[in-house]
Protein backbone atom coordinates (compact mmCIF):
# COMPACT_ATOMS: atom_id res chain seq x y z
CA UNK A 1 0.00 0.00 0.00
CA UNK A 2 1.54 3.22 -0.83
CA UNK A 3 1.06 6.31 1.00
CA UNK A 4 -1.11 9.00 -0.48
CA UNK A 5 1.48 12.07 0.99
CA UNK A 6 4.15 10.50 -1.50
CA UNK A 7 1.66 8.59 -4.31
CA UNK A 8 2.80 11.96 -6.28
CA UNK A 9 6.33 12.57 -6.37
CA UNK A 10 9.04 11.32 -8.63
CA UNK A 11 10.11 7.89 -8.57
CA UNK A 12 13.43 8.41 -6.69
CA UNK A 13 12.25 10.67 -4.03
CA UNK A 14 9.76 8.11 -3.69
CA UNK A 15 12.57 5.30 -3.41
CA UNK A 16 14.41 7.35 -1.24
CA UNK A 17 11.47 7.82 1.09
CA UNK A 18 10.11 3.80 1.30
CA UNK A 19 13.83 2.48 1.97
CA UNK A 20 14.44 5.35 4.31
CA UNK A 21 11.09 6.08 5.74
CA UNK A 22 12.41 6.41 9.69
CA UNK A 23 14.99 9.16 8.32
CA UNK A 24 12.28 10.70 6.35
CA UNK A 25 9.95 10.66 9.10
CA UNK A 26 12.52 12.72 11.19
CA UNK A 27 13.21 15.25 8.83
CA UNK A 28 16.42 14.56 7.46
CA UNK A 29 15.77 14.56 4.09
CA UNK A 30 13.98 18.19 4.20
CA UNK A 31 14.94 20.99 1.63
CA UNK A 32 18.35 22.47 2.89
CA UNK A 33 18.72 19.65 5.44
CA UNK A 34 19.58 17.26 3.15
CA UNK A 35 21.84 19.56 1.15
CA UNK A 36 23.80 20.72 4.01
CA UNK A 37 24.23 16.92 5.05
CA UNK A 38 26.04 15.97 2.05
CA UNK A 39 28.27 19.54 2.11
CA UNK A 40 28.81 18.85 5.82
CA UNK A 41 29.89 14.70 5.07
CA UNK A 42 32.42 16.24 2.34
CA UNK A 43 34.05 18.30 4.56
CA UNK A 44 34.05 16.15 7.71
CA UNK A 45 34.82 12.75 6.04
CA UNK A 46 36.77 13.89 3.21
CA UNK A 47 38.21 16.73 4.18
CA UNK A 48 38.60 15.43 7.86
CA UNK A 49 37.16 19.08 9.16
CA UNK A 50 35.75 17.86 12.64
CA UNK A 51 36.45 14.08 11.67
CA UNK A 52 36.82 13.20 15.05
CA UNK A 53 32.91 14.54 15.64
CA UNK A 54 30.81 11.32 14.83
CA UNK A 55 27.57 13.30 13.78
CA UNK A 56 26.81 15.66 11.32
CA UNK A 57 28.30 18.99 12.23
CA UNK A 58 28.53 22.42 10.03
CA UNK A 59 31.87 22.28 8.28
CA UNK A 60 32.01 25.93 9.49
CA UNK A 61 31.43 24.88 13.22
CA UNK A 62 34.22 23.57 15.45
CA UNK A 63 33.63 20.68 17.91
CA UNK A 64 36.04 19.96 20.60
CA UNK A 65 35.69 16.91 22.83
CA UNK A 66 32.79 15.45 21.06
CA UNK A 67 33.04 12.93 23.19
CA UNK A 68 31.92 14.09 26.22
CA UNK A 69 28.71 16.17 24.42
CA UNK A 70 25.49 14.46 24.62
CA UNK A 71 21.77 15.44 22.88
CA UNK A 72 18.74 14.84 23.43
CA UNK A 73 16.32 14.42 19.94
CA UNK A 74 16.68 17.01 16.86
CA UNK A 75 19.31 18.65 18.40
CA UNK A 76 21.33 17.30 15.50
CA UNK A 77 19.61 20.27 13.35
CA UNK A 78 21.37 22.85 15.38
CA UNK A 79 24.66 20.96 14.42
CA UNK A 80 23.79 20.92 10.72
CA UNK A 81 22.52 24.67 10.32
CA UNK A 82 23.98 26.57 12.55
CA UNK A 83 27.00 28.18 10.97
CA UNK A 84 30.24 29.41 12.97
CA UNK A 85 29.42 27.44 16.75
CA UNK A 86 32.71 26.57 18.80
CA UNK A 87 31.17 24.03 20.93
CA UNK A 88 33.96 22.73 23.35
CA UNK A 89 32.61 19.72 25.94
CA UNK A 90 36.24 19.78 27.75
CA UNK A 91 33.95 19.47 31.34
CA UNK A 92 30.78 17.86 29.69
CA UNK A 93 28.02 19.38 27.71
CA UNK A 94 23.92 18.15 27.68
CA UNK A 95 21.71 19.84 25.20
CA UNK A 96 18.09 18.96 25.86
CA UNK A 97 15.55 17.40 23.38
CA UNK A 98 14.10 20.28 20.95
CA UNK A 99 16.67 22.99 21.92
CA UNK A 100 18.10 25.28 19.00
CA UNK A 101 21.41 27.25 18.50
CA UNK A 102 21.46 30.01 16.59
CA UNK A 103 24.68 30.99 14.37
CA UNK A 104 28.05 31.54 16.17
CA UNK A 105 26.95 30.16 19.42
CA UNK A 106 29.62 29.09 21.74
CA UNK A 107 29.26 26.45 24.30
CA UNK A 108 32.53 26.34 26.74
CA UNK A 109 32.26 24.08 29.38
CA UNK A 110 36.17 24.49 30.72
CA UNK A 111 38.31 27.52 31.08
CA UNK A 112 42.50 27.11 30.81
CA UNK A 113 44.28 26.14 33.88
CA UNK A 114 46.69 29.55 34.27
CA UNK A 115 49.38 27.83 35.29
CA UNK A 116 49.48 25.19 32.42
CA UNK A 117 47.48 26.50 29.35
CA UNK A 118 47.31 23.36 28.10
CA UNK A 119 45.14 22.36 30.32
CA UNK A 120 41.60 22.27 31.67
CA UNK A 121 40.22 23.69 34.85
CA UNK A 122 37.91 20.90 36.32
CA UNK A 123 34.56 22.16 36.82
CA UNK A 124 30.95 20.88 36.22
CA UNK A 125 29.47 20.21 33.44
CA UNK A 126 27.00 22.57 31.18
CA UNK A 127 23.13 21.35 31.10
CA UNK A 128 20.41 22.67 28.79
CA UNK A 129 17.34 22.09 29.14
CA UNK A 130 14.55 20.81 27.18
CA UNK A 131 13.02 23.45 24.14
CA UNK A 132 15.62 26.01 24.48
CA UNK A 133 17.03 28.59 21.57
CA UNK A 134 20.59 29.77 22.56
CA UNK A 135 20.08 32.94 20.39
CA UNK A 136 23.13 34.12 17.59
CA UNK A 137 26.75 34.97 19.18
CA UNK A 138 25.33 33.96 22.55
CA UNK A 139 28.22 32.66 24.85
CA UNK A 140 27.38 29.96 27.62
CA UNK A 141 30.11 29.12 29.99
CA UNK A 142 31.53 26.57 32.52
CA UNK A 143 28.97 25.04 34.72
CA UNK A 144 25.91 27.02 33.93
CA UNK A 145 22.33 24.86 33.89
CA UNK A 146 19.48 26.35 32.02
CA UNK A 147 16.26 25.09 32.70
CA UNK A 148 13.88 24.01 29.99
CA UNK A 149 11.87 26.51 27.77
CA UNK A 150 14.89 28.75 28.31
CA UNK A 151 15.63 31.66 25.71
CA UNK A 152 18.98 33.69 25.45
CA UNK A 153 18.66 36.48 23.53
CA UNK A 154 21.98 37.00 20.90
CA UNK A 155 24.62 38.19 22.07
CA UNK A 156 24.31 37.03 25.69
CA UNK A 157 27.04 35.71 28.18
CA UNK A 158 25.39 33.13 30.12
CA UNK A 159 27.73 33.10 33.81
CA UNK A 160 24.83 31.16 35.87
CA UNK A 161 22.07 29.33 36.33
CA UNK A 162 18.97 30.37 35.53
CA UNK A 163 15.46 28.39 35.81
CA UNK A 164 12.78 27.02 33.40
CA UNK A 165 10.51 29.25 31.37
CA UNK A 166 12.85 32.81 31.24
CA UNK A 167 13.83 35.19 28.92
CA UNK A 168 17.25 35.92 29.37
CA UNK A 169 19.76 38.55 27.39
CA UNK A 170 22.98 40.75 28.48
CA UNK A 171 26.39 40.64 29.57
CA UNK A 172 26.23 39.05 32.09
CA UNK A 173 22.75 37.81 31.48
CA UNK A 174 20.10 38.10 33.38
CA UNK A 175 16.58 37.58 32.99
CA UNK A 176 14.23 39.81 31.43
CA UNK A 177 10.77 38.40 31.23
CA UNK A 178 9.27 35.04 32.76
CA UNK A 179 7.12 33.18 30.19
CA UNK A 180 3.78 31.68 31.11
Amino acid sequence: MVDSSIKNKPFLKRLIIRLFKKYYDLGYFQKGILKSRVINWIFQRLLRINSEVPWSVNFTSCVIAPKNIKFGVNVWRSFILSRGCYIQGGNGIYIGDNTFLGPNVGIISANHDITKLERWQESKPIHIGKNCWIGMNSVILPGVTLGDNVIVGAGSIVTKDFPNKVLIAGNPAKIIKYIK
